[in-house]
């Protein structure tokens, strides 16, 4: 079952996911926790739904991406993959006949792949890790802007122990945060990465105890909202991803053209006045209307 059509304003229900919106913040719930929250076709789907509901409401300055229950996701339900392995079901045929159904079939560029989207998204993307990460959830949650784990959080690829490979950009996405050798080492042993080892890594940006996790998550977005520019971070997110795998030079001249442009925005003059006005700045929030912008 594909639900490739927007959800009417207004209307939150999902069957896979739960969708919550408390200013300044967006939780994304994946909501399989007696499955260990496994990715299906349809929650693939909602997920993308909800992160493209969040960038577009001016509410959001951050999303937070996190797991019902005990796991983050334990990645592709295992029916799928029985499925996929005999050449039969609706997400076996996702992956072997996408046709046009599919966003991601479609995918032309870097970011706009089938978990790879929220790298393209205006907006700051926690992955809130509570437990399991495991098989497709793990480019998943290295397509977030940063990860924040518990103890708890376990990192394992697992393709090396169906007979796959590195999936989903994963091959591209873990070494630049860990280094070819330890990526190498993580992708063809499966071994399991603790939190603890996570933040050690460089999987992980911070560790926090289980009660804290979501909390946590809100108060650093909260903290941005209060803060910081939601066009300056737009901007800075766009520069980083696209410019990681540039040239030193091309990523330069980029950040000289986009310096101007951002002398133009409004947020520059709110941010320069409230400075020297000593009070906390007022900056509009995303997506910026007619009125914003002028």
């Amino acid at each position: 079952m594909c639900y490739q059509r927007r959800m009417a304003d207004g209307d939150t229900s999902y069957e896979n996911i739960l969708y919550q919106v408390d200013d300044p913040v967006a939780v994304v719930t994946l909501n399989r926790p007696d499955q260990l929250n496994a990715w299906t076709g349809a929650m693939d789907a909602e997920v993308r739904d909800a992160m493209t509901r969040a960038n577009d409401d001016r509410r959001v300055v951050g999303i937070v991406l996190t797991g019902a229950g005990r796991g983050f996701c334990a990645g592709a339900d295992m029916g799928a993959l029985d499925a996929l392995s005999s050449g039969g079901g609706d997400d076996a045929r996702q992956v072997r006949e996408p046709g046009e159904r599919f966003p991601w079939a479609r995918s032309t560029g870097d970011f706009d792949g089938r978990l790879t989207y929220p790298l393209a998204l205006d907006k700051p993307v926690i992955a809130a890790v509570n437990g399991a990460v495991a098989g497709m959830a793990y480019p998943l949650a290295l397509a977030c802007d940063m990860r924040v784990v518990t103890p708890d959080a376990l990192f394992v690829t697992a393709f090396a122990q169906r007979g796959l490979i590195a999936e989903w950009g994963l091959s591209f996405l873990l070494p630049r945060l860990v280094g070819p050798s330890v990526a190498l080492d993580l992708l063809m042993s499966s071994r399991r990465v603790d939190g603890e080892e996570a933040l050690r890594l460089g999987l992980a940006n911070y560790l926090v105890e289980p009660d804290e996790l979501l909390g946590f998550c809100r108060r650093y977005i909260e903290d941005l909202a209060a803060r910081c520019s939601p066009s300056s971070i737009a901007v800075m997110k766009r520069q980083v991803h696209q410019q990681f795998h540039g040239g030193l030079g091309g990523a330069e001249r980029d950040s000289q053209k986009l310096m101007v442009d951002s002398f133009g925005r409004p947020d520059f003059t709110e941010g320069v006045q409230s400075f020297i006005q000593k009070r906390p700045p007022a900056f509009a929030r995303l997506p910026l209307d007619d009125e914003d912008e002028s």
